[in-house]
């Protein structure tokens, strides 16, 4: 049986994609849970038209986190932190803390997309890298100093 996912299955293929299964895992889990819908012509040329609207959407939200990463380009942001005598933090930061400190000057970014292979547990000025989309990223300074 020939199915148009209408979403991602793990080790079957992602939305959009034209998939053969089984009848029975076809009819009765992935038609029944939205998962797929029946290779109909019908459905065909909906499927067409899905991947259309995906693509626009796609551009879009590139162009877009393009944007942003063009006003993150320079942009550094100070956090303040309790440290002992040898520069070591009680504590760390993450990006919680970037995300609020970036919010504080106005950027909204969603901590999610704060990527960091650990914690900062010093003081001093470190790059962080933001993932905005899928091929943009941004690169910001943070400077983490005594409070």
């Amino acid at each position: 049986m020939k199915v148009i996912l209408t979403q991602d299955v793990p080790r079957l293929g992602s939305e959009g994609d034209l998939v053969t299964v089984k009848n029975g895992y076809g009819r009765n889990f992935l038609i029944p849970t939205g998962k797929a819908m029946a290779a109909t012509d019908a459905n065909m040329a909906r499927l067409k038209d899905m991947a259309n609207l995906k693509d626009l959407r796609v551009r879009k939200d590139s162009r877009e986190a393009r944007v942003v990463a063009d006003r993150l380009a320079g942009v550094s942001c100070t956090v303040r932190v309790q440290a002992d005598e040898g520069d070591k933090l009680y504590g760390s930061v993450g990006p919680r803390e970037i995300a609020t400190a970036l919010e504080d000057q106005g950027l909204e970014i969603d901590q999610a997309s704060i990527v960091m292979d650990e914690h900062i547990k010093m003081l001093g000025v470190f790059p962080v890298t933001i993932h905005l989309f899928k091929d943009v990223d941004a690169e910001i300074k943070v400077w983490v100093i005594r409070e």
